[in-house]
């Protein structure tokens, strides 16, 4: 079996584009994801839609790498969503290759939001590119069942489910859920650690989610069974923002040992088919 490993945009998210392709040659990723729009407003983000020449540069630095891009991030689906505004961006991540799309859901109306999802499933379709919805314990999408129930309201290839493993172990998902998550649906997953037992606000979950994310084995999330409910083969994106262990490391030897911990949890996973 053989994982293809990513290095996710908010591990290293200060690194531009063209460095975050150096760092993830260097340290043995195969792929990488890029924020092409902020995940809140006035955090960081590399808008190569709107910025041409940067986009080539970063395009003539692909064509020289091994790595690839698999995801970019991030759409939001608000109230006011309106799937046009989100084609430039789409464009670019086709001339990226990119594969997938990170997409939230904040709209509380869910009749609404999974209309939202549907719209943009069918654009990101034509781009051949998945539209992986991720489930977050404090946005409207909170667990992996109300994901799928959006999803199953969505037509062609794009319907996607991103797997989080900070995400799935703390929140009212099981793991029957993500084994009930159809594979072809499955395009990737997100790895990391977390602290227990799980914080007890929104503005703690999301400060650890976006700041002090746990290498593998460090946390007490069962990484091991959530990712042995997902497809054997599911491509991996290293996705662990910790400012103070990286800078106390040094960033090289940072990515190694992530590299490293999350090669050791997917291979001693638990895959009940098995």
């Amino acid at each position: 079996m053989s994982v293809s490993w990513g290095l996710a945009a908010l591990t290293v998210l200060d690194v531009e584009p063209c460095d975050h392709i150096g760092l993830a040659e260097r340290h043995g990723f195969d792929t990488l994801g890029l924020r092409l729009l902020p995940a809140a407003p006035g955090t960081t983000a590399y808008p190569l839609h709107t910025e041409p020449a940067a986009l080539r540069k970063v395009l003539a630095r692909l064509t020289d790498s091994p790595v690839e891009v698999f995801d970019v991030e991030i759409v939001r689906l608000a109230e006011d969503f309106a799937v046009e505004n989100f084609r430039p961006m789409l464009d670019t991540a086709a001339q990226l290759g990119a594969r997938a799309v990170l997409v939230a859901g904040d709209d509380p109306d869910l009749t609404r939001l999974a209309d939202s999802y549907a719209a943009l499933a069918d654009l990101c379709g034509g781009y051949g590119i998945a539209a992986s919805l991720e489930f977050m314990p404090w946005t409207a999408v909170p667990d992996a069942a109300t994901a799928l129930s959006i999803v199953r309201q969505a037509d062609g290839p794009a319907r996607s489910v991103l797997v989080d493993t900070l995400h799935a172990g703390r929140s009212a998902t099981t793991l029957d859920d993500l084994r009930g998550i159809p594979h072809e649906w499955i395009h990737y997953a997100q790895l990391c650690d977390g602290s227990v037992p799980t914080p007890s606000t929104d503005a703690e979950l999301i400060r650890q989610a976006r700041e002090e994310r746990l290498v593998p084995g460090d946390g007490g999330l069962d990484l091991s069974g959530m990712l042995g409910a997902l497809p054997p083969d599911t491509p991996i994106s290293v996705e662990l923002p910790n400012e103070p262990q990286r800078q106390a490391m040094g960033t090289g030897a940072w990515l190694d040992r992530l590299l490293a911990a999350s090669k050791s949890v997917v291979q001693s996973r638990v895959n009940p088919a098995v």
